[in-house]
């Protein structure tokens, strides 16, 4: 999914936009909108969008100027004005691409094309970024940390503070030892070979522990693993042989 930013003093042209890309544009998401360039540089700073849509002629402030105002913008733009004597001005600007109101389906699934192509490069980028990282680095077992893509960013969680994850359908929720739940759109088994040289243990379809914060494991009502943070963790019958050696 592409996180998508609206930026527009008129609400209307905000509903409008919303409703053209759920219809013609399933890929992105939009996660906020912002009523003037003032309101847009603090959502751009709060929801760190992988794409903005962006008013050039706002009352407030011009989205020209709003964007000479961001230190280092890091995300894809496409500029959307009822004037065509801008389309230099984006260009100049970097811009994706640029759309005229009232914006044309067409012109829109092409330009949001365009900017999914920079993303998925971008964010490709920053993946082996950390795979050269961590070849170059050799880090410890203790230092690794593990790419966990969720729907507005890639967190970078080290092994060791993982206490557990718990999968649900095609998704998986990872549990932190700090309380933090931070959930992505990958199955659950994907990820039981990647953990298991870091005490990583499946103790049941839906479960994988990480061994260093189990308390106890506990036989009735069926067994269960009780954890270090109070959590609950079922333990299935054709599992707790192995889970009982890998504990030991």
């Amino acid at each position: 999914m592409i996180n998508a930013l609206i930026i527009d003093d008129e609400p209307i042209n905000i509903i409008n936009l919303q409703r053209l890309l759920e219809q013609h544009c399933p890929d992105v998401q939009v996660t906020g909108t912002a009523n003037g360039a003032a309101e847009g540089i603090v959502a751009i700073q709060q929801l760190r969008p992988d794409l903005v849509f962006l008013d050039i002629q706002m009352p407030d402030k011009s989205g020209i100027d709003m964007l000479k105002e961001l230190s280092s913008p890091n995300f894809a733009l496409i500029f959307v004005t009822a004037y065509d004597q801008y389309g230099i001005q984006a260009v100049k600007f970097a811009a994706m691409d640029y759309l005229l109101k009232p914006v044309d389906t067409t012109e829109l699934k092409a330009a949001v094309d365009k900017a999914a192509m920079a993303i998925a490069k971008k964010k490709q980028h920053q993946q082996m970024q950390y795979l050269v990282e961590i070849l170059q680095q050799g880090q410890r077992k203790e230092e690794h940390r593990i790419a966990l893509p969720s729907l507005k960013e890639t967190r970078f969680v080290y092994t060791r503070d993982i206490v557990r994850c718990e999968s649900s359908n095609s998704y998986t929720h990872f549990y932190l030892k700090d309380g933090e739940k931070i959930t992505v759109a990958v199955s659950i088994y994907e990820y039981e070979e990647m953990l298991a040289p870091y005490g990583f243990l499946r103790c049941h379809q839906s479960h994988l522990v990480n061994k260093k914060f189990v308390r106890s494991m506990v036989k009735e009502s069926g067994g269960y693993l009780l954890m270090l943070d109070g959590s609950i963790v079922p333990v299935s019958r054709s599992r707790r042989d192995d889970l009982k050696k890998g504990l030991m």
